[in-house]
């Protein structure tokens, strides 16, 4: 749960749905169901970029371009880099 203020899809107009929307497009099929979902199905950590809707674009949309299974390394090694970036930033997702 983030400690900021996050606006709902549903209340947060037609930038952020298609924010929403447009990041999820990009992410590999497995993270199509947040471990964690906010009240309407968001994941945490997206919802807590809610307020400015072009920056949850451009920020997620960059990991899901990272996450290409078009680029030359494998899956698992996209994986390995994405995990040992969150152990040295020290964060729990």
């Amino acid at each position: 749960m983030t400690w900021i203020k996050t606006v709902p899809i549903s209340e947060g107009g037609e930038a952020l749905r298609q924010a929403v929307e447009g990041q999820m497009g990009l992410y590999p099929a497995e993270y199509n169901q947040p471990v964690h979902p906010t009240g309407d199905g968001m994941s945490g950590i997206v919802g807590s970029h809610s307020l400015i809707p072009n920056a949850l674009l451009h920020a997620f949309s960059t990991f899901g371009a990272l996450m290409d299974p078009e680029l030359p390394l494998a899956r698992r090694q996209h994986e390995m880099i994405a995990t040992m970036v969150s152990v040295t930033n020290k964060c729990r997702y």
